[in-house]
């Protein structure tokens, strides 16, 4: 049983076969260990299920009545499928097929992230192969965002299919030759200043977005619970400033994409488009740009080839992106109106980032304490600052 806290998800693996003389025991195993007071989406994954008799059935039945959230059988063989058709139980549950398989030797990568590696498939194809467990939920999920976000104006690339890559999975898109913004900097750095006026005019069409959908997750709401993570690391004090720095945020709920770093914008043509769109939120534009402050600075901080390993660029090249995108995105506030933007961002930027050294196991080694100890400082400093004003 796979749980996944932050997009409240769990993953029930079933196997072998199910039928009357052994349901009873998977049954007990099953619901001795689930936590029915959770609100999570469940996935019942049947990729090594064989077989499911009429007891099986009613199982999966009892299951679902006891789940008020999403519930999904996913990865049924051909066989296993039938059973859930001729039974009419197709029309009871959201069932979906065996994934088809799909191998990457020889790909081309041309891209790498936190969760996964995007290669190129062909001329027009591009599949992001996920390495962490929970990826089915993760590809249902950017999926789901990405069609809102697409209905409402903003152009993104929609996943057309779900393939099985080794032990992991592969969300499939039609690229139609697109490169990322961080590839065209690569190609052709002596057109910086023309990319970066592109790019943040795309950042802002997108922050111009609304979504006015209760289910969207807020992003100031993500971050108090950073907080709450983080929290280990200062005193109450501080850990009071920071809730009470997010909380009176105004709310907004204009489009976050959460993850706008170039290597996440495709070019197609002459139109720009978003890809990893699991990160999407409501919010002010302070909570995107902290993710650029993150892959732009906060990582190459205490790592200086970090964006040369990560994005392929120099760390002056990494700097001048940075600056290019505040001048161009506040080209029209004042400098004391900007100083205050700036604080904010990178009060949130550290606050994630010291969310990701804890949660994704690079609070450890040299470089790993070194950054921990840089980002409380910056963050307690910080914190004081936007107090101030």
């Amino acid at each position: 049983m796979i749980k996944n806290d932050e997009n409240k998800q769990i993953i029930v693996e079933l196997d072998g076969r199910i039928d009357a003389s052994n349901v009873e025991t998977i049954e007990k195993n099953i619901f001795d260990e689930f936590d029915f007071e959770c609100d999570y989406d469940v996935y019942i994954d049947a990729d090594k299920l064989n077989y499911i008799s009429s007891a099986g059935l009613r199982f999966l039945l009892k299951f679902r009545k006891k789940i008020s959230n999403n519930f999904y059988i996913i990865n049924t063989s051909r066989e296993v499928y039938e059973i859930f058709e001729v039974t009419g139980f197709i029309d009871l549950f959201t069932v979906k097929k065996k994934l088809r398989e799909m191998k990457t030797d020889g790909m081309e990568i041309i891209g790498t992230g936190f969760f996964g590696t995007v290669y190129k498939v062909d001329s027009e194809t591009i599949v992001k192969v996920y390495e962490n467990e929970d990826a089915i939920p993760m590809i249902e999920n950017e999926k789901k965002m990405a069609k809102m976000a697409f209905i409402h104006g903003i152009p993104t690339a929609i996943s057309y299919d779900m393939v099985k890559v080794g032990n992991g999975y592969g969300s499939v898109f039609e690229m139609l030759n697109s490169k990322t913004f961080n590839q065209m900097v690569i190609d052709e750095p002596e057109k910086i200043d023309e990319i970066l006026i592109k790019y943040v005019d795309f950042l802002k069409l997108v922050h111009s977005k609304k979504f006015e959908d209760d289910n969207i997750p807020k992003a100031k709401d993500i971050f108090i619970g950073y907080i709450d993570i983080i929290a280990d690391y200062f005193d109450e004090n501080t850990v009071e400033k920071l809730r009470t720095f997010l909380t009176d945020l105004p709310y907004d709920n204009h489009v976050v994409h959460g993850d706008f770093q170039m290597k996440n914008v495709m070019i197609s043509g002459d139109e720009p488009m978003l890809i990893d769109m699991d990160t999407l939120s409501v919010g002010q534009p302070i909570f995107d740009l902290q993710a650029l402050f993150i892959t732009y600075k906060a990582f190459p901080e205490d790592e200086p080839n970090n964006t040369m390993n990560f994005l392929g660029i120099t760390t002056e090249m990494s700097d001048y992106i940075w600056d290019g995108v505040i001048n161009n995105y506040y080209k029209t506030e004042t400098k004391d109106q900007k100083d205050k933007e700036i604080n904010h961002i990178k009060l949130l930027g550290y606050i994630r980032f010291l969310f990701m050294l804890k949660s994704y196991g690079l609070e450890n080694g040299e470089l790993g304490q070194t950054r921990v100890k840089h980002t409380v400082a910056h963050i307690k400093e910080l914190c004081e600052l936007c107090e101030a004003k």
